[in-house]
């Protein structure tokens, strides 16, 4: 794992850049290396949040038909190689370091993400995937993923309150960047979004002469149920990836057999031991995606939970993050709380600030934190992650055993 390890020291050591917002780098990286972004099909998706689900989904439902799939999403959880996937499988440790080696040794002054990013289109051209489903990093306009040529499909999943210091202080301003992947020609996907941001969307759309391509049914075969857990169906996110893959021609029976082989960890994903010890691990980090947790925890929809004494909330949150809005959305999902700094130093809400703001322990480490929400529920009661995607990374290295590659906030 040296290799790798190097590999990722050097990448890590970029974080210094900051975002730098532009295509002009990436764009002359891709030209040197001889436009590697042309070479498969794109389906290009932004949005506030749910994208990364929309992203698994619809790379599983092309695999599921049959193509050879590239799947390209951010942050990672665990390890750095989840970032890059073919076929499913996230690129092998020692493949990826020769990439990512490759790509830092233009010396184009690229960021960490863009050096990311130029490493996934090679990969992709290497394996030689059909169909490679992007996920925007920030934004859309200036996103390093937006040097592609024009997408089979583009998703604006939602437009909600994030990144405000970079994509503008209103939902229209918000939208406008993210709409500015829509290219002309290309289909788009939208989900509910708010009539602000839907009209600069829409504006977009008729600029760009493309096509909008009505929202339909999360259900593949109407009437037919899926063999997929419900709670991590909670929203529009299979609508917006169901109507993707009928605008690209995937069967009801391959879109069936995709959806339900889809594992996306750390979004409404339920972990136990033995049927016991439930933990909800979700990475809602912003007011919208914990308005969207907190009614997945109603208690009626977790199983034999009967009350909200029976789930104990661990929160941590960076920053930047609006993380008294979301603990206010969140206040009244769980009987107890515990509250813990993400593992990303200088950038973490110091739990104590929390816990003055709403009753609740303050934990010292993220396995303290795990370890007090379950003694307070006991083996039955529901443990929930959330707050942070770094978190959330964290405490699923933990639970699993995992080993993994250091977070980083980019």
């Amino acid at each position: 794992m040296t290799m790798y390890a190097d590999a990722l020291n050097r990448l890590y050591a970029l974080a210094s850049r900051g975002p730098r917002l532009g295509l002009d780098r990436v764009h002359e990286a891709c030209e040197f290396f001889g436009r590697p972004e042309r070479t498969f099909e794109v389906i290009h998706v932004a949005g506030t949040n749910g994208k990364g689900t929309v992203c698994a989904f619809v790379a599983n439902m092309l695999l599921a038909s049959g193509k050879r799939v590239g799947l390209y999403t951010s942050p990672h959880l665990v390890n750095f190689s989840e970032r890059i996937r073919v076929n499913g499988n996230p690129i092998e440790p020692d493949t990826l370091a020769e990439l990512l080696n490759s790509v830092m040794d233009l010396g184009k002054e690229l960021t960490f993400f863009e050096v990311a990013t130029v490493a996934s289109f090679l990969a992709f051209k290497e394996s030689g995937v059909e169909y490679a489903v992007l996920e925007t990093g920030l934004g859309g306009r200036l996103d390093a993923t937006n040097v592609v040529p024009r997408p089979r499909v583009v998703a604006i999943t939602r437009v909600a309150f994030d990144h405000m210091d970079e994509l503008g202080n209103s939902l229209a301003a918000i939208a406008a960047e993210k709409a500015a992947i829509i290219k002309p020609g290309c289909a788009v996907v939208t989900g509910r979004l708010h009539p602000d941001a839907e009209q600069v969307v829409q504006s977009q759309i008729e600029a760009s002469n493309a096509k909008l391509v009505a929202l339909g049914s999360p259900e593949p075969i109407p009437g037919k149920p899926l063999a997929y857990p419900r709670i991590a169906m909670f929203g529009t996110n299979l609508a917006v990836a169901t109507t993707i893959a009928r605008e690209i021609g995937i069967s009801p029976d391959d879109m069936s057999r995709g959806i339900e082989s889809t594992s996306w960890p750390g979004r409404n994903e339920l972990l136990h031991r033995n049927g016991r010890e439930l933990t909800l691990l979700d990475c809602a980090h912003n007011p919208d995606g914990a308005v969207t947790l907190s009614h997945v925890l109603d208690p009626g929809l977790l199983g034999e939970i009967e009350s909200r004494r029976e789930i104990a909330l661990v929160f941590g949150a960076l920053d930047r993050k609006n993380w008294r809005a979301m603990l206010r959305r969140l206040e009244q999902v769980a009987g107890h709380r515990v509250f813990v700094a993400p593992p990303i130093a200088g950038h973490s809400v110091d739990p104590r600030e929390m816990a003055a703001l709403l009753a609740g322990e303050v934990a010292e480490n993220v396995q303290q934190a795990l370890v007090r929400a379950r003694s307070m529920v006991g083996p039955f009661g529901v443990v929930v992650v959330t707050g942070s995607t770094y978190l959330v990374g964290a405490a699923r290295a933990l639970l699993l055993g995992l080993q993994p590659d250091p977070p980083i906030d980019m």
